[in-house]
């Protein structure tokens, strides 16, 4: 028993140290396959002519390829992680930007005409500017509105920054000096749109809940026209002129758009098909057509020129959603007018494809109705901004 005994230890002794063998041969060529792929990177980023230490090339291929994106779901957090190193299309100092300082739901925000600067409104009653290039941080924080901001616009080259408020005023703020300089009174209710015209003369536009639109003049005291349909005498939740600004667009509960000659202070023409209300209006750059988003959940393009031959619809979006919130989600276009985009209730950003009309991005991230989406005037940037408090910067190909 003795010599089996010892036999039997030396056995297992022996398969001992081949296991340990075995391991170590294992560790060094895990380590020698690590160093070639550490290799292989390092000639790669060296080839792309992005210049640093080994380190910082690990941490920009990182920050190249990984972007987090909260979900809608119980998951709240996941990494999403690309394939190799994507190329980047901005001057975003990541592929998705995440801004927060709101402490309530955001309901609008825009970029300036240069795209260099983004503003932010909401619950909150707070304007926030953004700087909008590298870390995209917080410039300035406005205050002047005694009630939620509903929407804004920024004034023709960026030099005015106005907002609608449910305080039932408008504000006009100076960018430069970020002070207060004028206050818009005469609606009765909550003010829920505001719109600057493009050229012509320096008007603002301004829809609210007491059923009419008012247009201001902003180098003089008081409203300068009120367009009011008194045969259709209710709430206005969206307004926007048309490129001369010779005319404006309101539309509201009353399911239709109203379109107005402004020097006459009379409807032209209307604009029926929706079958709920309207929350949102913009007009394409070039100034042909007029895009709106409504309640039916459906967003319709319309043929806004003078003189048009055939039916003034053009075309249907479908996809993004409305829900028992009834908040007012907007739509935009971006710069040459081949997309369009809207806000969603189901928390998704949708992009379409302005002339066939299908669906060409649905975004995730938001966990809340999605109230304003907006294209970067000059970069392939979209920006969304939500009940959830979050403002979101991502890269669009």
């Amino acid at each position: 028993f003795a010599q089996v005994s010892i036999a039997w230890r030396s056995a297992a002794t022996r398969i001992s140290l081949e296991r340990k063998e075995n391991k170590q041969r294992t560790l060094k060529k895990k380590k020698e396959t690590h160093q070639h792929t550490m290799l292989t990177n390092k000639r790669a980023l060296v080839a792309t002519g992005m210049a640093g230490t080994p380190d910082d090339h690990v941490e920009k291929k990182i920050r190249m390829t990984t972007a987090l994106v909260p979900s809608s779901s119980d998951i709240k957090k996941q990494l999403v992680e690309t394939k190799g190193v994507l190329p980047r299309t901005s001057s975003l100092e990541a592929p998705t930007m995440l801004l927060t300082g709101h402490s309530g739901p955001i309901y609008t925000c825009k970029f300036d005409a240069t795209g260099e600067l983004m503003a932010s409104g909401g619950m909150d009653k707070l304007l926030f500017l953004w700087r909008i290039d590298g870390k995209c941080e917080n410039i300035s924080t406005l205050k002047g509105c005694d009630g939620a901001i509903l929407d804004l616009a920024w004034y023709r080259n960026g030099e005015y920054l106005i907002t609608a408020s449910a305080d039932k005023t408008g504000t006009v703020f100076d960018v430069e000096s970020q002070e207060k300089i004028k206050r818009l009174r005469g609606h009765t209710s909550f003010v829920n749109s505001v719109s600057a015209s493009r050229r012509g003369e320096p008007y603002l536009l301004t829809g609210s809940d007491d059923g009419s639109a008012m247009v201001w003049d902003i180098r003089v005291r008081g409203a300068q026209k009120t367009l009011k349909d008194e045969k259709s005498p209710y709430p206005i939740l969206s307004c926007a002129f048309s490129d001369d600004s010779t005319q404006a667009f309101t539309a509201g509960i009353d399911e239709q758009i109203s379109v107005w000659d402004i020097r006459k202070e009379q409807v032209v023409y209307k604009l029926q098909g929706h079958t709920d209300c309207v929350t949102g209006l913009s007009v394409s750059p070039d100034g042909r057509y007029l895009l709106s988003n409504s309640m039916d959940n459906t967003m319709k393009m319309w043929d806004v020129r003078p003189y048009v031959s055939t039916a003034r619809f053009t075309r249907q979006f479908v996809g993004h959603r409305h829900n028992m919130d009834k908040t007012l989600l907007k739509c935009s276009w971006n710069a040459d007018a081949s997309r369009v985009t809207a806000g969603s209730a189901d928390r998704f950003v949708y992009v379409w494809d302005a002339q066939s009309g299908n669906i060409l991005y649905k975004l995730p991230g938001h966990a809340g109705s999605v109230n304003e989406v907006q294209f970067h005037p000059k970069e392939p940037i979209i920006v969304s901004c939500s009940n959830d408090k979050k403002i979101y910067l991502g890269e669009i190909m």
